[in-house]
């Protein structure tokens, strides 16, 4: 799974990455847990960013509690999931991050990798969103990282990890004229551009309260 990333990168990066109009002001992170407000790119809009909260909440839920439960979704499994089939089909997002960070078990301890793009400031996950709406009718966009099997890097750290989109595969992912999204699964891979790099870091990122560049910095 997924369950914590970092995104370093100010608005104007954001813009110039992905080749955006427009996008909110945001300011750098580097311990975005589940339940916080990010930008993301959506079908809806590709050359616009949007805030929107991490964790799914299906249009149709009646209890947005159930977006804890849904921070990531199976690649091999979103034809299947009811709270993901229709989000794959025509609400399908970029979620810009710098890295993300995953728990090895060594020596009886959990020690926190961070993983980053050496040569790549900012990335995009594969991601879907929703839009939820409360007993006021006012709205709620929410987003899931998609996730898939392990690369060779990934697989000594973890089982699972992100989906990073190639360069080339973003705006396909985000066109909303594609009629079947199951022509899109084969972007749903282990990444396999090269660049990679994972080191273990501080313990602190262990508490979300904790959010500074120290944090990405390798562990002596």
């Amino acid at each position: 799974m997924c369950g914590r990333f970092a995104l370093s990168s100010d608005t104007r990066e954001i813009r110039q990455r992905f080749g955006l109009r427009d996008a909110p002001d945001v300011k750098s992170r580097f311990n975005v847990a589940p339940g916080s407000v990010m930008p993301v790119v959506t079908t809806d809009d590709p050359r616009t960013a949007v805030l929107a909260r991490w964790g799914l909440i299906p249009s149709w839920a009646r209890d947005p509690k159930i977006g804890y439960r849904m921070i990531n979704a199976r690649a091999e499994t979103l034809g299947e999931k009811p709270a993901f089939r229709g989000p794959f089909r025509n609400k399908r997002c970029l979620i810009p991050a710098s890295g993300f960070y995953e728990w090895k078990q060594l020596d009886g301890e959990k020690v926190p990798f961070y993983i980053h793009h050496a040569g790549e400031p900012v990335f995009a996950f594969a991601g879907l969103y929703d839009v939820w709406k409360d007993a006021e009718d006012r709205p709620l966009m929410t987003f899931t990282i998609i996730t898939t099997r392990p690369n060779d890097l990934m697989k000594p750290i973890h089982d699972r990890m992100p989906v990073i989109l190639a360069r080339n595969y973003e705006r396909k992912w985000l066109d909303s004229g594609v009629s079947d999204p199951e022509m899109l699964r084969p972007m749903l891979v282990p990444y396999a551009g090269g660049g990679l790099e994972a080191y273990p870091v501080s313990k602190a990122v262990n508490n979300p309260e904790n959010d500074s560049p120290g944090l990405t910095a390798a562990r002596p």
